[in-house]
């Protein structure tokens, strides 16, 4: 082709380029001169000499950057068919290019390099090590001629390790091939990259000292300028090899690193005081110390605890620690950080294993060091340094050190400092702050990590407490002492609750907070670690004394205060007579109030100090009841002389008081004493619950609208609030019928439970059967409670929601904190904390209606493990159940649906003997069963439609929040469903399932990749009960199986695993319709076109269809069928797999092997993310093999499935 053609075209492109490139271009003109572009790429055959034509020194760095990208192009999409000949051609002009077709390496523009340096790897890994041997010893000449060939060729070599080790973007036997070369040559290369440094360091070092040297003397005429690019050319490959040693030093044998006496890790100590340079070092220096491997072979980094390396790593954090904040600077101390955590780690490792290490003998030095990143200013950089400490004081040869042990009344006192809560980037209040700017976006963000840190904290200062418990506990009492009697310092910023109140931003209150923090974690400990007659009961209690006597009108530090107290209350187990003291500080506190008798709302921090105080005294009875029953006469007046205030307490306070009082009851071990007690504490519930009133207002959805006054139209709805002593009726009897549910129990030890008149009777079995002595009471309140259900269910029929009143038109609606929490949106920061709870009377009703809810089910949910058979024989139960717990359900939203799932039904089947199973579980999860499959289809049906008609079209009055929110809530309900049937059917393996998997869960929440369910993934008897009604059956399967193509990752992966295989296997035996096989083989298939892009669904996926196909195939031809229909299936690769499959005399194939072929089979419907659905293939041909193979090639290597030897048949096959 002529050279004009050539000009002409390139001149057509260079206008192409700088229309695509100039901003003022339209639309229109950009779209057709890019279309140009990208059709003369793939269509024109004069690609390489335009390339290269462009990508000439004369023209401007855009058009020469689009030039090398056409030569890429090329390379990647053309190179398997061009002509032997037009490769070398394109091979020689790049490397001139390389050699004397750029600018000088200060001049190029860095993307010019990059896409250089890409277009030589491109043709690497086409052609090296078989067809460009000398591939190596070409770089090295280029080398050779100066320091910008040198750059592009340590560009060159980190490319080449990132596509081939790092991200391997190329087909398995070429990655291989090039791989071992590079390991053979790796002496070479190595080599090269260190003498690459070391020569350029030292020029660069003669000639920086020269200029200085220069600049002393007065003559500035002598000062040599041309040094200075010199110096900075030399400096930039200095950079450069520094980024490409990171990027082998990563994967390379750590002979290579260890060589020559750690001459590469004297290197780059050196380095560390080197300005321009430490960054790359320390880059490089964290690589090499965090390698993992043999111990033998990392015993060689030990040399850098020796003394020269030690004085380059601290004088360098010293020498960037005193340049002040520059951010350069910090980035570096970040990463000398991580060096001596790496470091940590290795000596952890090392020493105590079988390798003959010795404690170094600058561990003291080193530790000195350490502890002055836990003492700089930068909170990252304390937090950086914790997990080491841990490691350190968990060692079981380095925690006996004295050297460590000297180091943990320091590490205590730094903590001390790091818990107190400062350094949010709005402010300034501490040297924290300005580090924190650099490493937070926000206040938010900031908290977030600080709760992390702290907590981070805790669990080291334990483990240090562990070796020390005295100086813990010494310290924190001199601590706690000295707040208080330190005056109150408010801080600029006053408390919204009152004048001279802290906020949570005050510095008296952060110092408290940090206070009550270290004296709880370290206290905790001292009482595990040391025995009994070691305890410094004097000292605590002088504590607990100080603490009691303590008074404050602050809320805020009020609550520190209490959780002192509780952290003290041990010490009281050795002096009993101070429990009464204690009970009147924590009764004080239950009706605490700023301003007595105030009209105000209460504030937050107000109602956390009242709730708190509650808490402490149910822990207390929890936790310590043979303690407390004792004064157990005094605790009931306390709490009755409460009760008898209507207005005094909230409902949840008061029902908290007498869940404490029911804990101690259970202490009577006397069944009739404890029916007795729990009657009279009742009585006032029963009273009100059983009224002629209250059963009309529980049993009419209206009446029960009237009367909790969500039918008004209130004028001002803040202050206003008629029906408000009604609404708090209702809910101070269902919060004590459930607090009695949840806390009255029987004795633990069964000879207890005998000689107390618990004991009723033995079950075939031999179990003991128990009565619980709430039962009676509970069940007398039983039918109002589904009264209230069912009519709490009926207020969601449209008729009803027309009778709510202007007002309270969103009464039923969720509240604003749920709908965040559902979407993720933080909460706003703390801020909040101290202004009144001003909530609309809107709000009010809204957390009334959910909280009732809520509540009723955790009732029903409760009832079974507390009152046992008795709550499972009550008569028609199960009945009862479905027409109130589950009536109007079309009618509830997804938002209510799922606690009642979550806080009943799944307690309730978990608890539920299996002698019940017909009579009340599967009457009752039947239908329920068949109607959430039918909603959740019909849900997803939506969802899936709205995706496809994403136009503009969607109506204005369902914004895109509200979207988002119904789609999140049919994915957690579809999850919740999913958890609610794999408890049900599926057995429990370990303690899987006891901590009700968190459904609200981050979707990222660790997709496993380990997916093979074990083989006793068996279904449960209340499963097989269910499987054998088959309209339950039928839901069940065709719920697992459909969901596997809803768009809810977390609730596919798990269905998959736990569930889909052990409802199939059960129902083989029997003869399944050819329909329905094809069905479930269909919906596995559709999962993974919906989820393929995610590896622990897609491995997930593909293994239960290779089950299914295994199973099934031989008995149902239909299955091939299905999979004729598979895109771009192999259709000879299938009749193989399926001819093997149905031959039963011919000797299986391993089963890895077998899986591997299926996956290739079905590669044609696993989805792809979308970001690979419309890239442009890159194939890369295998070149003839460098090693000689023993064996034929198979598949896949036939000794690499077959360690026990079978079917080594194969290997003699001719």
């Amino acid at each position: 082709m002529s050279a004009e053609q050539v000009s002409s075209l390139c001149e057509q492109l260079v206008k192409a380029v700088t229309v695509i490139m100039d901003p003022a271009s339209t639309q229109r003109y950009r779209l057709e001169a890019l279309k140009f572009c990208e059709e003369f790429k793939e269509k024109c055959p004069i690609c390489v000499p335009c390339g290269l034509k462009l990508a000439e020194k004369t023209q401007t760095a855009i058009v020469r950057h689009f030039g090398l990208q056409i030569l890429e192009h090329v390379v990647k999409y053309r190179w398997n068919n061009m002509p032997r000949l037009e490769k070398v051609y394109l091979k020689n002009n790049v490397m001139g290019l390389i050699s004397s077709g750029t600018q000088s390496i200060l001049e190029e523009e860095s993307h010019i390099k990059d896409v250089l340096s890409r277009i030589v790897v491109e043709m690497i890994k086409r052609e090296w090590p078989q067809h460009w041997p000398d591939m190596l010893k070409e770089l090295d000449t280029l080398s050779k001629q100066g320091e910008t060939q040198t750059e592009l060729v340590m560009f060159i070599l980190l490319r080449l390790a990132e596509d081939v080790v790092t991200f391997q973007t190329l087909p398995t036997q070429r990655r291989r091939d090039i791989q071992q070369t590079l390991t053979q040559n790796m002496e070479k290369i190595f080599s090269f990259l260190l003498t690459t440094l070391q020569q350029n360091v030292n020029k660069y070092r003669r000639m920086v000292g020269a200029t200085q040297e220069q600049e002393v003397l007065t003559t500035p005429q002598k000062t040599d300028l041309a040094q200075q690019p010199k110096a900075q050319a030399n400096c930039r490959v200095g950079i450069a090899a520094l980024n490409t040693l990171a990027g082998y030093i990563d994967w390379v044998a750590l002979s290579h690193i260890t060589a020559d006496n750690c001459k590469l890790l004297e290197m780059l100590c050196l380095l560390l005081n080197e300005p321009e340079l430490q960054i790359g070092a320390a880059e490089c220096l964290l690589i090499a110390v965090s390698r993992k491997g043999k111990l033998e072979d990392r015993k060689p980094l030990m040399v850098l605890f020796g003394d020269v390396a030690m004085h380059y790593i601290l004088s360098a954090a010293q020498t960037a620690d005193g340049e002040g904040l520059v951010e350069k600077h910090y980035v570096f101390l970040k990463r000398l950080c991580q060096v001596l955590c790496a470091l940590g780690s290795q000596l952890c490792a090392l020493l105590g294993s079988d390798s003959e290490v010795e404690t170094p003998a600058n561990f003291g030095k080193y530790l000195d060091s350490f502890l002055a990143f836990t003492t700089h200013p930068s909170q990252f950089l304390r937090s950086s340094t914790q997990i080491t400490w841990g490691a350190l004081f968990r060692h079981e040869v380095l925690s006996r050190d004295p050297l460590l042990l000297a180091m943990i009344p320091k590490y205590l006192r730094a903590s001390m400092t790091n818990l107190v809560k400062v350094g949010f980037p709005s402010k300034s209040d501490s040297p924290s702050c300005e580090y924190s700017r650099f490493d937070f976006d926000s206040d938010e963000d900031f908290n977030a990590f600080f709760n992390s840190f702290r907590a981070q904290q805790g669990e080291v200062m334990r483990m240090a407490c562990r070796l020390d418990s005295r100086t813990g506990f010494q310290m924190a009492g001199e601590w706690l002492k000295y707040q208080l009697t330190a005056p109150v310092d408010t801080g600029p910023m006053n408390s919204k609750t009152g004048e001279g109140l802290c906020s949570i931003f005050s510095p008296s209150f952060v110092q408290w907070d940090a206070m009550t923090f270290f004296s709880e974690s370290v206290i905790s400990q001292m009482f595990r670690t040391l025995d009994k007659d070691e305890i410094p009961v004097n000292d605590g209690i002088d504590l607990l004394q100080l603490v009691l006597n303590f008074e404050t009108k602050d809320p805020l530090i009020l609550s520190c205060v209490l959780t002192n107290v509780s952290a003290l209350f041990p010490f009281v187990t050795y002096r009993p007579e101070y429990l009464p003291q204690v009970l009147s500080k924590l009764f004080a506190s239950v009706t605490f109030e700023v301003v007595e008798e105030s009209k105000a709302p209460r504030t937050r921090a107000v109602k956390n100090v009242r709730r708190h105080a509650c808490s402490s005294i149910i822990k207390m009875c929890r936790d310590y009841p043979q303690l407390v029953l004792p004064n157990f006469e005094m605790l009931y007046n306390h709490v009755k002389q409460l009760l008898s205030n209507e207005l005094l307490l909230t409902q949840m306070e008061k029902c908290a008081l007498m869940e404490a009082l029911v804990l101690i009851s259970n202490q009577f071990k006397d069944y009739e004493r404890q029916k007795a007690f729990l009657e009279e504490l009742m009585a006032p519930v029963a009273g009100l619950w059983l009224s002629a009133e209250m059963q009309r207002v529980l049993s009419d959805p209206e009446a029960f609208i009237s009367y909790v006054g969500a039918d008004n139209k209130i004028a001002d709805p803040v202050m206003e609030d008629p029906s408000g002593l009604n609404r708090s009726r209702i809910s101070f009897c269902v919060y004590t019928i459930l607090g009695v549910v949840k806390r009255a129990r029987w004795p633990a030890a069964m000879e207890e439970a005998k000689a107390g008149g618990f004991l009723v009777g033995y079950l075939p079995s031999g179990s003991p059967i128990y009565r619980n002595p709430c039962t009676e009471q509970v069940l007398k309140l039983f039918d109002n409670l589904l009264a209230l259900i069912r009519t709490h269910n009926n207020l969601y029929m449209p008729e009803m929601v027309a009778k709510l009143g202007e007002t309270f038109a969103k009464a039923l609606d969720m509240l604003e904190v749920e709908k965040n929490a559902i979407l993720g949106l933080p909460q706003p920061l703390l801020e909040l904390y101290d202004s009144p709870v001003y909530k609309t009377v809107l709000e009010r009703m809204q957390g009334f209606f959910c909280t009732l809810y809520d509540n009723c089910f955790h009732i029903l949910g409760n009832a079974g493990p507390s009152m046992q058979q008795d709550f499972y024989t009550v008569e028609g139960l199960a009945a009862q159940l479905i027409n109130s717990a589950f009536i109007n359900l079309n009618n509830i939203p997804d938002y209510r649906l799922r606690p009642m799932l979550r806080v009943f039904v799944k307690p309730m089947v978990l608890s539920c003997p299996p002698e019940y199973y017909e009579t009340l579980v599967c009457p009752m999860l039947g239908p329920l069963f068949t109607y959430l499959h039918m909603r959740l289809s019909q849900k997803w049906e939506v969802i899936n439609q709205r995706s496809i008609l994403c136009e503009d079209d969607a109506a204005d009055d369902n914004p895109e929040s509200q979207e988002m929110l119904e789609e999140q809530l049919v994915r957690l309900l579809t999850r919740e469903v999913m958890d609610l049937i794999t408890v049900c059917c599926v057995a429990k393996r370990g303690a899987e399932h006891n901590s009700s998997v968190a459904v609200d869960g981050d979707d990222d929440e660790a997709m496993a990749t380990d997916v093979t369910p074990p083989a006793s993934a068996e279904l449960t008897e209340l499963g097989k009960c269910l499987m054998k009604q088959e309209d339950v059956c039928t839901a069940l399967m065709i719920t697992a199986y459909a969901s596997l193509s809803w768009k809810d990752t977390l609730s596919c992966q798990r269905t998959t695993t736990q569930l889909c295989w052990p409802l199939l296997k059960q129902v083989l035996p029997g003869n399944l319709l050819p329909d329905a096989v094809s069905w479930f083989f269909t919906s596995v298939l559709k999962g993974l076109q919906i989820h393929g892009q995610h590896d622990g669904c897609m491995a997930a996926l593909v293994h239960l269809a290779f089950q299914i196909y295994e199973a099934l195939r031989p008995r149902y031809a239909e299955l091939k069928v299905v999979m004729e229909q598979i895109p771009d299936i192999q259709r000879d690769s299938l009749e193989q797999f399926d001819s093997k499959l149905l031959n039963p005399t011919l000797q299986k194939v391993a089963d890895k092997r077998r899986k591997d072929h299926f996956k290739r089979l079905i590669t044609g419907c696993i989805g792809k993310p979308l970001g690979e659905q419309f890239r442009k293939e890159v194939h890369i041909r295998n070149l003839p093999s460098l090693f000689k193979k023993v064996k034929p090639s198979l598949e896949t290597d036939v000794l690499e499935t077959n360690e026990d030897g079978e079917d080594l048949t194969v290997l003699f096959e001719p």
